[in-house]
C-alpha cells in the first residue's frame, strides 16, 4: 500500500469516526423531535420504534399550548437569555481589551485569578447567590434570573486570545490617526472579531436559554417561569406524559435552530480560526 493510499484510508476512517460521533451526539435531539409526533400508544408499544406512524399527529403540541402559557415562557426565557448574554459579552470585551492593550500592576495575577473562577462548580455558589438576590429584592424578576451570568471568565479568556492575534501596529496606526481606545475597539477591533463574538453570543444565549435550576430557585410566580421550567409543568402526579413533554422540548429547541441557521457562517469561521468554545 502506497503512502497516498494509506493517507486516503486514514482520512476515510477519521471521517467515519467523526460521523459516528456526530450521530451519537445528535441522536437524543433527533429522538426527542421524532417522539413529539408519537401518540401515547406508540410510546407504550414494544419493541419501541424510532419514527412515528405519522408526522401529521400534532395533538401533543396542541396539548402543550393548552396546558401552559408557552408564549409567556418563551418571552421570559428570551429576555433573560438576551439580557444575561448581552451584558456578559460587554463585560468580557472590556476586560479582554484591558488585559491585552493596557499595562497595569498585578495584571498577570489578576488574569489568572479570574481564570481560577472557572474551576469553581456553579452549584457551590447557589446558596450565596440566592441569599444575595433575595436580599436585593430581585426575586421573580428578569434581573434576578440573569444577574449571576453577567460575568464569565471563559468569554473573557476567548476574547483576550482573539484580541492578542490583532497586529499591534494596527492599534498604533489608529492612534496616529487620532483614534482613541473606544473608537479603535468599536470601529476596528470588534468588526474583525465578529466571528468570535457571534460564536460567544450563540453559546451564551443557548446556555442561558437552557438554564433550569437557577430560574426555578428565584421565581415563585408562574408568570415569571422560563420555558425550561415550564416544560416540567406538563407532567402530572398520575402520569409523566413523555409524548407531551417531548413536544414541549421540541418547541423549546426552535430558538437554537433559528440562531444556528442565521449565524452558521460566522460560527464556522470562528471554529476554523480556532475559537471554538467548549
Amino acid at each position: 500500500m502506497t503512502r497516498k493510499q494509506k493517507k486516503r484510508l486514514s482520512d476515510a476512517l477519521l471521517s467515519l469516526l467523526a460521523l459516528c460521533l456526530g450521530l451519537a451526539i445528535i441522536f437524543p435531539v433527533l429522538y426527542g423531535i421524532l417522539g413529539a409526533f408519537k401518540s401515547e400508544a406508540e410510546f407504550a408499544a414494544y419493541p419501541p420504534t424510532l419514527f412515528p406512524q405519522s408526522f401529521g399527529y400534532t395533538e401533543n403540541f396542541e396539548t402543550v399550548w393548552r396546558q401552559v402559557p408557552v408564549l409567556r415562557f418563551f418571552f421570559n426565557s428570551f429576555v433573560v437569555a438576551l439580557l444575561g448574554t448581552g451584558v456578559r459579552l460587554v463585560f468580557a470585551i472590556l476586560a479582554a481589551y484591558a488585559f491585552v492593550f493596557f499595562e497595569f500592576k498585578g495584571k498577570r495575577f489578576l488574569f489568572f485569578l479570574i481564570l481560577g473562577t472557572m474551576m469553581l462548580p456553579a452549584d457551590t455558589l447557589l446558596i450565596t447567590n440566592y441569599q444575595t438576590v433575595a436580599q436585593l429584592g430581585l426575586m421573580d424578576s428578569y434581573l434576578g434570573m440573569a444577574i449571576t451570568s453577567f460575568v464569565g471568565a471563559s468569554q473573557m479568556f476567548m476574547l483576550r486570545q482573539n484580541f492578542k492575534s490583532a497586529p499591534l501596529a494596527l492599534k498604533e496606526a489608529a492612534h496616529l490617526d487620532g483614534c482613541g481606545d473606544l473608537h479603535f475597539m468599536l470601529s476596528i477591533l470588534l468588526p474583525i472579531s465578529k466571528p468570535v463574538l457571534v460564536t460567544l453570543f450563540v453559546q451564551g444565549f443557548v446556555t442561558m436559554w437552557n438554564a433550569y435550576l437557577w430560574p426555578l430557585l428565584v421565581t415563585n410566580q408562574n408568570d415569571m417561569r422560563t420555558i425550561q421550567v415550564g416544560i416540567t409543568m406538563l407532567t402530572t402526579l398520575e402520569d409523566t406524559n413523555y409524548h407531551v413533554v417531548l413536544a414541549g422540548v421540541a418547541i423549546s429547541l426552535i430558538p437554537a435552530f433559528i440562531l444556528f441557521f442565521f449565524l452558521r457562517r460566522n460560527i464556522t469561521r470562528a471554529m476554523a480560526a480556532g475559537a471554538l468554545v467548549g
